[in-house]
């Protein structure tokens, strides 16, 4: 499998106007956080396409800039906001409080990599047709097991089918991505998340349809007042 701007620029496009169209088809606003997910990837598979550019035209200034864009989205952002997306959409339940545990590791992990983002700044190079990130820190082991408990297991946990599979299909592309690509996992790896971000459009397109709507209240209006109309007048 070859990786380049062209295929990073196509996936960002894709995602683009899937992102767009999952977040016009969400119809409650606690849907909005998961819903973005596909239109964020798009932001960070087209910010992979610039640095792909940057390699031919030898613009390191753009190249760091960029890198660190993409290398917030991956290392940063993710752990942190799976599990919040997730935990807004359940309901009331017994999962909520194990949600809430995932939450708090999701951001104890995004503050570990931000300070190390900070600290060492990420390098990408391109190495057999791939981008290799090189992020140094430590306990990586222990990092990559919290990393995985928030944005894959958190999902699996959910009450909703199709954020369930979403989970499912996150952590098996994982396990691809290491096998096969381990030199250029983060690479790989957002890459096929962000195609399986498509099955949040699933999920938000297979939700029933807000029942609070004009024509709802119209109707529960027409009720109540018929319903006054045909009982007794006490007063008369």
């Amino acid at each position: 499998m070859c990786f380049s701007a062209t295929v990073s620029f196509s996936a960002g496009a894709f995602l683009l106007g899937l992102g767009t169209l999952t977040l016009k088809s969400s119809r409650r606003p606690r849907e909005l956080p998961f819903a973005a997910i596909p239109l964020l990837f798009a932001i960070q598979q087209l910010s992979e396409g610039v640095i792909w550019l940057t390699f031919s035209y030898e613009a390191p200034l753009l190249n760091a800039v960029m890198t660190h864009v993409y290398s917030f989205f991956s290392h940063v952002l993710w752990p942190v906001y799976v599990p919040v997306a997730v935990l807004l959409i359940e309901p009331p339940a017994r999962r909520r409080p194990a949600l809430l545990v995932f939450v708090a590791t999701g951001l104890a992990v995004g503050v570990y990599l931000l300070y190390f983002l900070v600290a060492f700044p990420v390098v990408s190079r391109p190495i057999g047709q791939h981008i290799e990130y090189v992020s140094p820190h430590f306990f990586a082991a222990t990092t990559m097991t919290l990393y995985l408990m928030s944005t894959t297991v958190s999902p699996i946990l959910s009450t909703h089918r199709m954020v369930k599979v979403f989970g499912v299909l996150a952590l098996l592309s994982f396990a691809a991505a290491y096998f096969f690509y381990a030199t250029w996992f983060i690479s790989v790896w957002c890459f096929f998340a962000a195609l399986l971000s498509a099955v949040v459009y699933l999920h938000i397109a297979s939700r029933p349809a807000e029942r609070s709507g004009p024509r709802h209240r119209l109707g529960i209006s027409m009720l109540e007042r018929s319903t006054k109309s045909s009982l007794p007048d006490h007063h008369s």
